[in-house]
């Protein structure tokens, strides 16, 4: 124990998480509530991703090409919409990125494009069809927003008001993780 009962924070003791978060479990235990909350929110989330994925389908395209048209159309201002950007944003590998940037330009959805200046760069863009297709889901998925919305927005706030300091975050220089057995 170090000074005012607290305990040095052992790598062993703690359970890393993505982009270099490893969280230290605390001697208490968090209130039932903070479980509820949490349980709740990640109900939410599912529900809104299940419509959007359902959404997606009734237009006739994946789930993941969806996103895509949404990653490339919401890129912010001075982003490139490269495959690296695009792989950043939804989170998936470089690879997969092009597999999916190909699927979508045989749908006609978006469209590669070299650089005028640095032919080895190439930028993806939504086509008019794709274009289309997008304003159309994200009418849809505002819709929802403004109905199921409230309620994530209501357990969200419940969470980040309700925090009790039970589990604490603390960020690490490293995001690779050693699992000691």
């Amino acid at each position: 124990m170090l000074g005012k009962g607290r305990a040095k924070n052992n790598p062993h003791d703690c359970i890393p998480v993505a982009n270099g978060v490893r969280i230290y479990a605390v001697a208490k235990a968090a209130p039932s509530a903070d479980y509820q909350a949490l349980a709740e929110f990640r109900y939410q989330i599912r529900k809104f991703l299940t419509f959007s994925q359902e959404v997606a389908r009734a237009a006739g395209i994946d789930p993941q090409q969806h996103q895509l048209l949404l990653a490339i159309r919401g890129l912010p201002e001075g982003i490139k919409p490269s495959i690296r950007a695009v792989a950043e944003r939804l989170q998936i590998r470089h690879h997969s990125a092009v597999e999916l940037i190909d699927r979508s330009v045989a749908h006609g959805l978006v469209q590669r494009e070299r650089d005028g200046v640095d032919r080895r760069q190439v930028t993806i863009h939504l086509t008019p069809k794709g274009e289309r297709l997008l304003s159309e889901l994200s009418r849809h998925h505002r819709d929802e927003l403004r109905t199921a919305g409230r309620e994530l927005a209501r357990v969200l706030r419940s969470i980040i008001a309700g925090s009790d300091g039970s589990l604490r975050r603390k960020r690490v220089a490293s995001t690779k993780y050693k699992v000691s057995s």
